[in-house]
C-alpha cells in the first residue's frame, strides 16, 4: 500500500507541477516571463469583454433588446 501512494507522491510532485516548478524558478530572473500565461488571459478575457459589449450595442440598435421588468412571472 505504501508504494500505491508514493506513486500518487511521484505522480503530482515530480511529473504534474514540474510546470510550476519551472515557472517558480523562472520568476527569480523574469518576472513578465513567469506571468505571461496571467497577460495571456488578461488579453482574451479583455477581448471577449469587448466582444460582448460590441453585441450588446448591436442588439440595443436594432431594437430587439427585450427590458421587459416583467420578463419573469415572480415580477409582476
Amino acid at each position: 500500500m505504501k508504494s500505491f501512494f508514493e506513486g500518487i507522491q511521484y505522480l503530482f510532485v515530480d511529473i504534474l507541477f514540474a510546470p510550476w516548478d519551472l515557472l517558480r524558478s523562472l520568476e527569480l530572473s523574469s518576472w513578465f516571463a513567469a506571468n505571461a500565461i496571467n497577460w495571456i488571459f488578461v488579453i482574451i478575457c479583455a477581448s471577449a469583454l469587448g466582444y460582448w459589449i460590441k453585441q450588446l450595442k448591436i442588439f440595443e440598435d436594432a431594437g430587439t433588446e427585450k427590458q421587459d421588468t416583467t420578463a419573469h412571472s415572480f415580477l409582476k
